[in-house]
């Protein structure tokens, strides 16, 4: 009975007991099988893993790459930065009072400021706290030579970016600035990192991935708390400090793997010529572009007011950082051969005459009556000549040379927009140059286009372009705007024979230039126009330009006043030194050099100078003739062809 009983009470036990087995034993298989994964497949992976908790990458930040001019006049390197610090851990508790005392005393720091930051590190007793950052060279012998009166103190060099020539070519140079997130955020994988400096504007900028360089590492013993901390010693090279942040001692693991600085840049500008051009603006705003017209290379980019990129990495400076940064008019941070953009006057009418003969709408004889204004159909409103009087009966070549309004009004009306547009983007106005620096502005063409997009939610009738505009861009006003490097882009198209250079400021940046754009009959043409605008010929009249005459030198050039307000408005002055200063014209002058090796263009403009023959051509010659009578360095460049 009892047997029964079991029998029916446990049924299919065995089985039950064998299923058991079958799951322990699985189970057994399954941990000896990732336990050998772990210990034979996954050792390398977690030997790497268990190294990396005891092992700190220490990194060397590398030295920016060095700027050079032409000639090879070091325009920015780097110096030996030289910083303070106090490690209270291996200053004696009884002294370390006193030896802040000598501190506040000697190099004139913060007592107070000084006493936060040792109470803050506390728990950190041997971290490196800045005392002050970049003393002087005789703050550095005081305290190395009283060094065993200053336990626990000692210095630390760092490279710092120098800029040797002050405010000549300051805006080219850019500045460097602490990287923002964003910046990080594109760069990290580039071996970035918070607190770094990068290139915030100019050629820092445009070439940082040429100019960072690549950072080294050293491999310290790292430990559950406390951070690895570097030194330097005398010379200025990087060493493992004694202890971390907690006082564990360091060693280093391997042979450090030392940082490779950036790549040096050559630079095509001239920097004679370059402190001359600034010497020139002194006193004014504006800028002047000197540019080899038949390779692109940059000789001079001269902008005023302008500003030392020094401050920006120099100690003290603070405020004159924070007006420069503020924006405050005049803006010394813009540079205003390439970043400012101003309607071009009457230097646009060297496009336009370039244009009408190149479409065969003019030739060196056609001829346009000038009576001192022009209406179109000959009725309407009437748009004056700068000459009330009139030039009379004038070809495209007198035209230039007398800078006549009215036979450009004409011009343009059998031009008509869309060609103007056309060639004025061939010849590089309204159109980035493609030079090799940070911020480069466009400028404007306005054509049909433009005014719909402009004007897309308005009526049909506002979007519609109408002949009076045509008129007004035709003299280079209305909402036409350029900058003085393309307008200088355009005269070495002339100067070249037609071609169009895309400016470079890197020698390996170039040359490129375009195709030829026009026959040799239109340069020959629009050039005896500018030639006659320069010559000092009798008798009278002779050109606009005449104040940029050299004797002995074949000069081309073209005058532009632009306006700024109209002249029915300004008419209530009498005087020119009457007018108010925002109000007064820019004064333009464009100019070229056709009998000397190289050949150049140079462009001058003058914010408000109010007339360009009178102001801007005087600036032009003493440019050209300072240029050819001073020993320059000129390097020889193979030109290539390309659209």
């Amino acid at each position: 009975m009892t047997d029964n009983r079991e029998q029916e009470r446990y049924p299919g036990i065995e089985r039950r007991v064998q299923q058991i087995g079958f799951a322990i034993a699985a189970a057994l298989l399954l941990l000896g099988v990732q336990l050998w994964r772990l210990q034979v497949l996954s050792l390398n992976e977690f030997s790497k893993l268990a190294e990396s908790n005891r092992i700190w990458q220490k990194r060397l930040a590398a030295d920016r790459g060095i700027i050079y001019a032409r000639d090879g006049e070091v325009m920015a390197d780097n110096r030996a930065r030289v910083d303070v610090i106090i490690i209270p851990g291996e200053c004696p508790a009884d002294a370390l009072d006193t030896v802040c005392e000598r501190l506040e005393t000697w190099l004139n720091v913060d007592r107070q400021e000084l006493d936060k930051k040792i109470t803050a590190s506390a728990k950190l007793p041997f971290s490196q706290i800045l005392v002050k950052r970049d003393i002087s060279r005789v703050d550095q012998i005081r305290v190395e030579e009283n060094q065993h009166l200053l336990p626990g103190v000692t210095t630390i060099v760092h490279p710092q970016r120098r800029y040797l020539l002050g405010e000549t070519a300051g805006q080219i140079m850019g500045y460097l600035g602490e990287i923002n997130q964003a910046e990080l955020d594109q760069r990290q994988e580039l071996g970035y990192f918070q607190g770094d400096l990068i290139g915030k504007g100019g050629i820092e900028l445009f070439y940082e991935s040429l100019l960072h360089g690549q950072d080294g590492y050293m491999l310290v013993t790292k430990y559950a708390s406390g951070q690895p901390q570097l030194r330097t010693d005398k010379a200025g090279r990087p060493m493992i400090a004694r202890r971390d942040t907690i006082g564990h001692l360091l060693n280093l693991e391997a042979p450090p793997v030392p940082a490779r600085s950036g790549e040096a840049l050559n630079l095509t500008l001239d920097i004679d010529l370059q402190r001359k051009c600034d010497a020139l603006l002194q006193g004014e705003q504006g800028s002047i572009v000197v540019l080899d017209a038949d390779t692109g290379a940059v000789l001079a980019l001269a902008s005023a007011p302008g500003y030392d990129p020094s401050v920006f990495v120099n100690r003290g400076a603070t405020e004159e950082r924070l007006a420069l940064l503020s924006g405050q008019k005049p803006n010394r941070m813009t540079h205003r051969a390439f970043r400012e953009v101003y309607p071009p006057g009457s230097v646009f009418k060297i496009m336009l005459a370039a244009a009408g003969l190149e479409e065969n709408l003019i030739n060196a004889s056609t001829r346009f009556h000038c009576s001192g204004s022009y209406a179109i159909d000959g009725k309407g409103r009437r748009w004056n000549c700068w000459n009330r009087h009139g030039h009379g009966s004038l070809n495209v070549v007198e035209s230039l040379a007398f800078s006549c309004d009215v036979f450009f009004y004409s011009l343009g009306r059998r031009l008509e927009v869309d060609r103007i547009v056309a060639y004025s983007k061939l010849m590089g106005l309204g159109v980035p140059t493609g030079i090799d620096i940070a911020g480069e502005s466009a400028g404007l063409i306005p054509g049909r286009e433009w005014k719909a997009a402009m004007h897309a939610d308005k009526p049909a009738w506002e979007k519609q372009w109408y002949p009076g505009e045509t008129v007004n861009l035709s003299i280079g006003q209305g909402s036409c705007t350029t900058t003085p490097l393309q307008v200088t882009v355009m005269m070495a198209c002339i100067v070249n024979g037609g071609y169009r250079v895309q400016p470079f400021l890197r020698q390996e940046a170039g040359p490129k230039r375009s195709e030829k754009l026009f026959s040799d009959n239109t340069i020959k043409t629009v050039t005896e126009g500018l030639r006659m605008c320069v010559e000092r010929k009798k008798p009278a009249p002779t050109g606009t330009g005449t104040r940029a005459y050299i004797d002995g030198m074949d000069i081309i050039g073209k005058t532009g006043t632009a306006q700024v307000a109209s002249l029915s408005f300004l008419s209530k002055y009498k005087k020119t030194e009457d007018i108010p200063y925002p109000l007064r014209h820019h004064a333009w002058f464009t100019a070229g050099v056709l009998d000397r090796t190289p050949r150049i263009a140079v462009t001058v403009l003058i914010e408000h100078g109010h007339a360009g023959g009178s102001v801007a051509a005087p600036v032009a010659r003493d440019v050209i003739e300072y240029f050819y009578n001073h020993a320059a360095t000129k390097p020889s460049y193979t030109i290539t062809a390309g659209n």
